[in-house]
């Protein structure tokens, strides 16, 4: 087995993990990030045609590199894509893709990273995957009719993929309501799910543009609603518990597009989702935007509260070298944002840096030697 060693090894290579790769880089640090996608910016590429950022690329971009074209248009997932191959590339990041990590450990004072065939050994490990990886289905997923068309929204891509007839999109956060009214176009959609609020001005409008964008998502989202804040606090709890307000999309445009606001589905009878308020809903195609899971499975470390990872801003201070980033509301409600990566990823940097200064770079190793 092929085994190298790196001083900072990064598990991602989407926003998170490059931002990292570029503050280590500029702190005279060398790193490698992996990535199980065939290139870089590919997860987002796999997202729904119709797909754009919920914010203005004014704040999209990552530290060192604007996003390109007008500030207040809201990028494609594909133009998204394209920029985070253009940030690897401009920066000469040390990015290996089509290697999947199976599993992290302990290596004396460093970490053992299993990779198929590969091994990689590291001074320290930065898993910027974020904790939105696995997608979530309920159990009862499974006892609705055979003849239903169901589709999760990681795989959901148009409407082309549904057959004709109703569509339940279960789960009322970002991604069903603009899916839900996508399909409208084409379907009856009813949209099962509670209602998590919404902004209270048009993120495309001209106010915004003009003023609200900046106190929203510079002054509120990435600075007042922190873990530092009794406020900030208090949102990450409620986040967590059930999502954070519609960005985008205002119930009088799911009203006018056609789309049914209804209870949350709680199970299945005879085949057909059954709603809280005990309506059963003949549906042709479900569409699942319920969220995804953490994902962490491999990572065979003490630092997991259930799937959640136990860390002081990215920084795991019971496994000494080990950090995250990406990671939901991990310092701030722009954490999970293009905007929050680049501060969150400065800071888990510089805290790498700090350690490396303490910690010796192992003795006779040149970095991705083969032995």
């Amino acid at each position: 087995m092929s085994t190298n060693h790196v001083e900072t090894l990064i598990i991602g290579a989407g926003q998170a993990g490059l931002a990292t790769g570029y503050h280590l880089r500029k702190l005279g640090r060398s790193c490698l990030i992996l990535d199980d996608h065939d290139e870089v910016g590919e997860v987002w590429r796999r997202r729904w045609d119709s797909l754009r950022l919920f914010t203005p690329a004014r704040y999209d971009g990552l530290p060192g590199m604007t996003f390109p074209g007008p500030g207040f248009a809201f990028p494609t997932k594909d133009q998204m894509a394209d920029y985070l191959q253009a940030y690897a590339e401009r920066f000469q990041l040390d990015v290996r893709t089509g290697v999947r990590v199976d599993a992290l450990s302990r290596d004396g004072d460093g970490f053992l990273v299993d990779a198929g065939a590969r091994q990689f050994t590291a001074d320290n490990v930065v898993v910027a995957m974020g904790n939105q990886q696995q997608p979530k289905l309920p159990a009862y997923a499974a006892e609705l009719h055979p003849g239903i068309t169901q589709l999760h929204s990681i795989a959901y891509r148009n409407p082309g993929q549904l057959q004709p007839g109703t569509v339940l999109v279960v789960g009322a956060g970002d991604s069903g309501a603009e899916i839900g009214i996508e399909l409208a176009r084409t379907h009856k959609v009813v949209l099962a799910g509670r209602d998590t609020g919404h902004l209270p001005f048009r993120v495309a409008g001209l106010p915004s543009r003009l003023l609200l964008s900046r106190i929203v998502l510079r002054l509120v989202f990435h600075r007042l609603l922190t873990v530092a804040t009794p406020i900030g606090r208090k949102a990450r709890a409620a986040a967590r518990a059930g999502g954070g307000p519609l960005i985008r999309t205002r119930p009088s445009e799911l009203a006018a597009a056609g789309v049914i606001r209804a209870p949350k589905m709680t199970g299945v009878q005879d085949g057909l989702p059954v709603l809280a308020d005990g309506q059963v809903i003949t549906a042709d195609n479900v569409v699942w935007c319920t969220g995804y899971g953490p994902g962490f499975s491999w990572v065979n470390l003490p630092v997991l509260d259930g799937d959640e990872p136990r860390h002081e801003r990215g920084v795991v201070p019971e496994v000494p070298g080990l950090y995250f980033t990406g990671l939901h509301f991990q310092y701030a409600f722009s954490s999970g944002m293009v905007q929050g990566a680049g501060r969150d990823a400065e800071h888990v940097a510089k805290a790498i840096a700090a350690r490396s200064v303490t910690v010796p770079v192992h003795q006779g190793r040149v970095p991705l030697t083969s032995t």
